[in-house]
């Protein structure tokens, strides 16, 4: 079934109906052989009613819509003007600058391709005119756009929350307890926020490094304006309304005042506010942006619809059970399985997006590794950061089209391959250390929430 549908995805047919497409073909199929049974399909309008009235869902196209209104308000292009002010003189000083509104930009909206495409846009003719390296300011670009994935609100982690708490109790079940509790999105954000950090700390030494063992790819740029005192109160400007609306949104969750779903409610509340105060709220831009919501939520609920076809025909064929004995017998137990499942899933990423491998791969793996006894907030974030990669791999990185879309015509491709290879790596040793100290992802949701 996954060989069919990575070759029905290589041909060029949607996902979301090559996943349905491609369940249903072996559904048939087995039931006219007599190896399928036929009340797997029976179970279908149970888990896609399921799935519509999930609560948690909800906060997809709300923070969707926070993303786009922000975009439409055009604080990415003041925020970037003043960060790369407070950085003057400094060698990759604007580099800095690209990757610390990036974390705002991923904390304010959630969406790779806004970040990257906004960020194309403003910064890397700017990048490229004071003198950095084609390679170096594409991969920083592309890789601070993909810091959505992985710090709160991202869309990413609130899809794998859901997936998650249905494994968790599957796990459960698996041992004989039934029991209400479950992993919640909340969790999720939670422990994002720590290994996020420490990415974007990660991402500014690499740059800074670059900058001084070759001084020539990351130059240090001078002032804009004259006038101290402006900067500073320009940069106060710029920084308030972000920030206001991360603490609106993280801080009511994070105080347990609000869910995920509530808070994306307050963020894109917020977003239309400051869009108001901005002057950029118009007729024109509110049906671009609810279009753009529209387009961006049916995208993702199809897919999801597609995967739970696909995983129901999968276990009707027992592909659960084959899977579970397989880790049982696995060699290194817990930590070989464990090495198994992150190596599959970055290898998926080359040609998988991370929605599939999010409702395909992850409610397959997941029960039988929570079995196994790993917790499931640091198995959440691990898989989160493994998925974050698959924007940057060659060759369907999302990150990569989206730069290559608005890029100037003498960056070639190559270059921007090449310029995201440290990034995937500095990506993949934020794996290796969370998984030498999971206290990174669980320590502060369990001081939080004990």
């Amino acid at each position: 079934m996954f060989a069919v549908v990575c070759l029905v995805l290589m041909a060029g047919y949607p996902v979301a109906f090559s996943l349905a497409g491609t369940a249903l073909a072996f559904a048939l199929g087995g039931m006219a052989f007599g190896v399928f049974d036929a009340g797997f399909l029976g179970a279908t309008p149970n888990r896609l009613y399921g799935l519509m009235t999930n609560e948690t869902l909800i906060a997809v196209p709300l923070f969707i819509f926070m993303g786009c209104m922000l975009q439409q308000s055009k604080i990415a292009e003041n925020l970037l003007e003043s960060m790369a002010e407070l950085f003057k003189g400094l060698r990759g000083g604007l580099g800095v600058s690209v990757a610390l509104v990036g974390m705002l930009l991923a904390a304010s909206t959630g969406i790779v391709g806004a970040t990257v495409v906004t960020m194309g846009l403003i910064s890397l003719p700017t990048m490229l005119k004071r003198g950095y390296s084609p390679s170096l300011a594409t991969g920083t670009i592309c890789a601070t756009g993909t810091l959505g994935q992985i710090i709160p609100p991202s869309i990413a982690l609130v899809l794998l929350g859901d997936v998650m708490s249905s494994a968790y109790q599957q796990a459960q079940r698996m041992q004989g307890i039934f029991s209400p509790d479950t992993v919640s999105v909340g969790d999720l954000f939670v422990g994002a926020l720590i290994p996020g950090l420490i990415l974007v700390l990660l991402y500014i030494i690499y740059v800074v490094a670059v900058a001084f063992i070759k001084p020539s790819a990351a130059p240090a740029h001078g002032s804009l304006e004259g006038d101290e005192q402006r900067r500073e109160v320009r940069l106060w400007h710029d920084l308030t309304p972000p920030l206001i609306l991360i603490v609106a949104v993280l801080g009511s969750i994070l105080a347990g005042i609000a869910t995920p779903t509530e808070a994306a409610g307050v963020g894109a509340l917020g977003a239309t506010i400051l869009a108001g105060l901005r002057r950029q709220l118009g007729i024109r831009v509110l049906r671009d942006v609810c279009q753009q919501t529209t387009r961006v939520t049916c995208m993702v609920f199809l897919i999801l619809i597609g995967a739970a076809i696909f995983s129901l025909v999968f276990r009707g064929y027992g592909g659960d059970d084959l899977i579970h004995g397989l880790f049982e017998g696995m060699p290194g137990g817990v930590v070989g399985a464990m090495i198994v499942v992150m190596v599959v899933i970055f290898l998926l990423g080359f040609i998988l997006d991370f929605i599939e491998i999010t409702f395909v791969v992850v409610p397959i793996v997941a029960p039988v590794l929570l079995k196994m006894g790993l917790d499931p907030v640091w198995l959440g974030i691990m898989i989160a950061l493994n998925l974050q990669t698959s924007f940057l791999t060659p060759p369907f990185g999302f990150s990569l089209f989206y730069l290559r879309g608005v890029a100037p015509p003498e960056i070639r491709t190559s270059q921007i391959y090449r310029g995201v290879i440290p990034f995937i790596i500095i990506q993949l040793f934020m794996l290796v250390l969370l998984s030498f100290w999971p206290e990174l992802a669980t320590g502060l949701p369990d001081y939080l929430y004990g």
